[in-house]
């Protein structure tokens, strides 16, 4: 199987607002299945099609023996707190604590260009925010604190190959 290549910070397409989908086709579904495969094979639990250089509303995710291939989404309800480390695979070799919402509903188009609502909570949850996040243009950096996010920049730019824990 063919894969996709993962774009990496500071790359501009992981910084644009994505198109939304009018029409689920063979053409979406075929990127669904490259962008799970992509994922599978980076060892990720969660894409958006920002990740691989296409501009358009599309996330996948596999979490224990779950898929799930939206276009589109959105969260409607977002519910509870829960601060926990997540990684990115645009940002690798590092993890930063986000504060996202514990549960979340979800609506989106399926691979059968279906509405669908979905109620997720805990590392779904985190999951479907963080690809979501994707899609508007925002980064888990985004989430860290000013001068963490400054410290971040200024390290990417001396050594881009540097573990960086924040």
């Amino acid at each position: 199987m063919d894969f996709l290549e993962i774009k990496k910070y500071p790359q501009k397409i992981l910084r644009q607002k994505c198109e939304p989908i009018k029409e689920m086709t063979d053409h979406y579904r075929k990127l669904f299945r490259l962008m799970l495969a992509t994922m599978d094979e980076y060892q990720g639990i969660g894409l958006a099609a920002p990740q691989v250089g296409i501009n358009q509303m599309l996330i996948v995710a596999h979490i224990g023996n779950e898929y799930l291939e939206l276009a589109n989404p959105e969260v409607i309800e977002a519910g509870g707190r829960d601060i926990k480390e997540e990684g990115c695979l645009s940002i690798p070799d590092m993890m930063v604590d986000v504060n996202r919402a514990y549960e979340v509903m979800v609506r989106g188009i399926n691979d059968k260009g279906e509405t669908v609502e979905m109620r997720a909570e805990g590392l779904w949850a985190r999951v479907l925010q963080h690809e979501i996040d994707h899609l508007h243009g925002r980064l888990i950096i985004d989430h860290m604190k000013f001068f963490s996010r400054m410290k971040f920049k200024m390290k990417r730019r001396l050594c881009s190959h540097a573990y960086v824990r924040v």
